[in-house]
């Protein structure tokens, strides 16, 4: 079973599971290899001061992801169901893995979250106009699911959905350790 399972591998997922790797959580990422991001070309994305294509950038977030250990799996979740003391997690290609908890990262796509019941806002952008409810740290109406990026009301830029997803990877894992849990290394000489 997994600590974390990851439902989206563009910036806020990939973001998301970096940070959930790094803390040591057995992290896996379910991408279905079709997002927004890999159709789009980034001159804002702070750290590429020539831009980034979208698919590059994904790439790099899986990459880094994976070298921090999460395990990356191509596939479209359709199903997740209370399972014990987690989740059972099924895609449509027939795969099924389990987690303790969830992170919601499918961007602009809405359909998993809502066959879960999950309670839904206003969002603040009309091209997203309806967004899961989440609290500061990214927690949805159900304990154990969480949501990050587009999904959870923020806006569509790379970089703030980036930044999301390892907002609510910090907030998962000091709800799990019981204080504020910080990443910070220092240069090695």
């Amino acid at each position: 079973m997994y600590d974390v399972a990851v439902v989206g591998g563009g910036p806020a997922g990939a973001s998301a599971a970096i940070f959930l790797a790094k803390a040591g959580l057995k992290t896996l990422v379910l991408d279905n290899d079709k997002g927004q991001t890999r159709r789009a070309w980034m001159d804002n994305h702070y750290g590429f001061d020539q831009g980034i294509s979208g698919p590059d950038l994904v790439e790099a977030g899986r990459k880094q992801a994976e070298r921090l250990g999460a395990v990356w799996a191509v596939g479209q979740v359709t199903k997740v169901e209370r399972d014990g003391e987690g989740f059972r997690l099924e895609t449509e290609d027939g795969q099924s893995f389990q987690a303790k908890e969830i992170i919601l990262a499918t961007g602009a796509n809405m359909q998993l979250a809502e066959s879960l019941n999950l309670e839904f806002t206003e969002g603040r952008e009309p091209r997203y106009a309806r967004v899961l409810k989440v609290d500061v740290d990214g927690r949805t109406s159900e304990p154990g699911i969480w949501a990050a990026g587009i999904i959870a009301g923020v806006s569509a830029h790379t970089i703030i959905t980036s930044g999301h997803g390892a907002h609510v990877a910090i907030g998962l894992i000091s709800e799990r350790e019981g204080k504020r849990h910080v990443q910070h290394d220092v240069l090695k000489n």
